[in-house]
């Protein structure tokens, strides 16, 4: 059986997200944020206590994207993932660590100087400089999508998508969607319209009600971006 161990709307999101449009069985853990100073005993299954934390048999992963990839190949095949032989792939791996290593990365300094850390410690500067890096990022997303394209590679959703898709929902938690240029917000809105989506945020709650735990108690970001 899969394990995910999951913060609400956090990268953790890419792999549940994956799982739900796959259809697979899986068991969700959900943990107060961040589990590394609210969960310390996680720190004994992920010494990082970093979400997310997958285990599938003797494997262990705990980069989102790239388990987001792990998935639709290891328990594929799927049409989330683009073969080696498709034209598409490597637009297919550019794009799913496009949305990681470049959106999400100056993300999370927003973030922490303008929420997680104490008052005395943000720095206002820093998070608007950091949020204008995102929304400049944005621009190849913009432009690939001009030529009316549904999806970002491939001509089908993808875990490119997917691991694209999480970062504007977190663009949405950082009140940055209201300057996404029209093709990104069109993208998202159908993104955001996804079944496997709507399941993925209903996970999150299911878990959260079969542990016994009360919301304030695991909310690092908002349930839903609605």
């Amino acid at each position: 059986m899969i394990h995910l161990y999951h913060c609400i709307n956090a990268r953790s999101l890419r792999p549940l997200w994956t799982l739900e449009e796959m259809r697979l069985p899986y068991e969700l853990t959900v943990l107060p944020f961040p589990p590394r100073a609210l969960a310390p005993e996680y720190k004994q299954l992920n010494p990082l206590g970093t979400i997310p934390l997958l285990l599938d048999g003797d494997t262990r992963m705990t980069e989102s994207a790239a388990i987001c990839h792990y998935l639709t190949t290891r328990h594929g095949p799927s049409p989330l993932a683009v073969a080696v032989d498709e034209p598409d792939y490597g637009a297919f791996l550019n794009w799913t660590h496009f949305g990681e290593a470049t959106l999400t990365f100056p993300q999370t300094l927003v973030l922490r100087y303008a929420r997680f850390e104490p008052k005395e410690r943000r720095q206002p500067q820093v998070a608007q400089d950091y949020a204008q890096w995102f929304l400049a990022r944005l621009r190849a997303i913009e432009a690939v999508l001009a030529d009316g394209r549904e999806f970002l590679c491939a001509q089908r959703f993808t875990v490119a998508d997917i691991s694209v898709g999480y970062a504007l929902l977190l663009g949405t938690v950082l009140k940055l969607d209201e300057q996404y240029h029209p093709n990104v917000a069109t993208y998202w809105q159908r993104l955001g319209q996804r079944e496997g989506y709507a399941r993925a945020q209903q996970a999150q709650k299911t878990a959260i009600q079969r542990q016994g735990l009360a919301i304030d108690e695991v909310l690092g970001m908002p349930l839903s971006h609605r």
